[in-house]
């Protein structure tokens, strides 16, 4: 009765659910206001979400209908479970098991499997040319946005989500170190590829292939799979604050600060460009931070 309760209520589905919706409307608040804007209500992602789920479903005649349906439940159920673990190491930072970070990152991948998944059993050849796209970029920044995350465990020597917090509460955020803060660079560059975040939305992409890995789902499955999107934007700013700044609640804030910065202030970029920029770019840096980390700095 406990683990029901705290996978679909709190810190599970409806809490991360709110929260998500909370953090997408401060994000589409501060995206108007730079736009000179007035921006949405707060209620309005809420609205959205609603108003989806009174649309009608349509599944298209040449798409694989049980693969077109469960992509958007997998890629929720993963994002909830991931949220799950996340609080409940900042919450209770022994009460969770050897390796709970493999488990997280897991997690966190089948977002962008889902998406693929679902675009692809589609049959709709917008859908298949986007499912394309997200995954040349995600198989282009899952290596530096896993090697961002060995820093962290290799200046901690833990792979358990509670001693990574504890450790840092006792002895200092990774982020104050030079390792930390190079590695915290590319996480976060790595996570707007992940979220699917201009500069690298490049497979919705609304203005240049109408939507892109969305362009055939409607109704309910459209309403999963936006509100997974508006989760994420919750739940990997918190992985971000566990990882280098040992769980404050602060640090949540202010990575979502930086995230919203980077997509109002850079123009989308080509999957070729993307690809070039994490396999070279980040990757480097990535390992020089891990090289960097294992010398002690």
């Amino acid at each position: 009765m406990k683990l029901l309760f705290e996978f679909v209520i709190f810190p599970g589905f409806i809490f991360t659910a709110l929260a998500g919706m909370i953090v997408s409307w401060i994000d589409r608040k501060v995206t108007a206001r730079v736009q000179w804007r007035q921006g949405p209500p707060f209620l309005q992602p809420l609205y959205d979400f609603v108003k989806l789920l009174g649309k009608e479903t349509i599944v298209p005649l040449s798409a694989n209908s049980l693969v077109f349906l469960l992509a958007p439940l997998l890629a929720i159920a993963a994002t909830t479970v991931a949220s799950l673990i996340l609080w409940k190491a900042i919450i209770n930072p022994q009460s969770l098991f050897v390796g709970d970070l493999i488990v997280v990152i897991y997690l966190l991948a089948l977002t962008p499997i889902a998406v693929i998944l679902g675009a692809s059993s589609s049959g709709n050849p917008i859908a298949s040319l986007a499912a394309s796209r997200e995954m040349k970029l995600y198989l282009s920044y899952e290596l530096p946005f896993i090697f961002s995350i060995l820093v962290p465990v290799v200046k901690l020597q833990t792979i358990k989500l509670g001693e990574i917090i504890t450790s840092q509460q006792l002895s200092g955020v990774v982020f104050n170190s030079f390792s930390g803060a190079v590695a915290f660079i590319v996480f976060l560059l790595t996570i707007q590829a992940k979220l699917g975040l201009v500069p690298f939305d490049m497979a919705e992409a609304e203005t240049e292939i109408a939507g892109g890995v969305f362009i055939e789902y409607s109704g309910v499955p459209l309403a999963i799979h936006k509100l997974n999107r508006i989760m994420l934007l919750f739940v990997i700013p918190v992985f971000a604050a566990v990882l280098f700044f040992g769980g404050k609640l602060w640090s949540i804030i202010a990575v979502l600060v930086l995230i919203i910065l980077i997509r109002n202030t850079n123009p989308r970029v080509r999957i070729d460009q993307a690809v070039k920029f994490f396999w070279r770019s980040c990757l480097i840096f990535s390992v020089f931070a891990i090289v960097l980390a294992l010398i002690g700095y």
